[in-house]
């Protein structure tokens, strides 16, 4: 632990001089997210490995993450997006046109979501991340980065009476290099930009960092949608899934975490 401290001080030096100018960045981030599927037990072997490969392909995605010290906005690439899968196939997907603002000052969040054809805006404060730091060290690009690790319980099956949950080990890796405690989609609170996550089979790993561009950025949270909480939006999500699960014989699910 004291090697980390004293890393992490010499590390501060150099970006003490980031700090104390206007500093803002865009990190790019590439997606490939766990895969769950139900499919009609008439398909060929042949038909589900290629919906398999249509899914994976669809499911590796890349977001960028425009920050500045306080606030962040966090989308998909449209310019890189995979196409549709087309065939009248219904996927489940999260992520894919969410913008996601958070104001880490405020310790608040605000996400713009499309679901079923419905926009949501979700507002709420950020959930605790109960982070510890650990001793290892890698290299990421140019960037030094030391893991951090945390518990988080997520819902295994939604669809029983009593759902039950189950507790997953999130691993980041951040940057004291790049002075911000952000990172992409909801994750943030550690002393540094996190540029790799991993939890469960799904991974976020960062691919490019632009700091301090000429190029002014703009970082405003979304206004369109239905207003409603977390809680709010979850349930709503729950009830359809649980209408829709009693209806056609394939359900396909991308599983990732928000």
């Amino acid at each position: 632990m004291q090697t980390i401290i004293r890393t992490l001080f010499l590390l501060s030096i150099s970006a003490s001089t980031l700090c104390a100018q206007e500093f803002q960045g865009v990190a790019t981030y590439k997606t490939k997210n766990k895969i769950e599927i139900e499919l009609d037990s008439t398909m060929t072997d042949m038909m589900q490995e290629q919906i398999m490969a249509m899914l994976q392909k669809q499911s590796e995605k890349t977001f960028t993450l425009t920050f500045d010290k306080e606030q962040s906005i966090y989308k998909v690439d449209e310019s890189l997006a995979p196409p549709s899968l087309g065939n009248g196939m219904m996927v489940m997907s999260s992520g894919g046109s969410d913008i996601f603002y958070k104001n880490i000052k405020e310790d608040r969040y605000t996400k713009q979501t499309d679901f079923l054809g419905k926009v949501f805006l979700i507002q709420d404060t950020f959930e605790k991340i109960d982070w510890k730091l650990q001793t290892d060290t890698k290299n990421i690009g140019k960037y030094t980065c030391f893991k951090a690790t945390a518990e988080q319980l997520i819902k295994v099956d939604t669809h029983s009476d009593e759902p039950t949950k189950e507790s997953i080990t999130i691993n980041a890796w951040y940057t004291p290099q790049i002075p911000v405690s952000n990172g992409p989609s909801k994750f943030q609170g550690l002393p540094g930009l996190i540029l790799e996550l991993s939890y469960d089979s799904n991974t976020i790993l960062c691919s490019k960092v632009i700091l301090n561009s000429t190029k002014p950025i703009k970082i405003e949270p979304p206004k369109k949608g239905e207003t409603v909480s977390q809680l709010e939006y979850d349930k709503i999500v729950e009830k359809k899934m649980d209408e829709m699960s009693q209806r056609g014989p394939m359900r396909v699910q991308i599983e990732v975490m928000d």
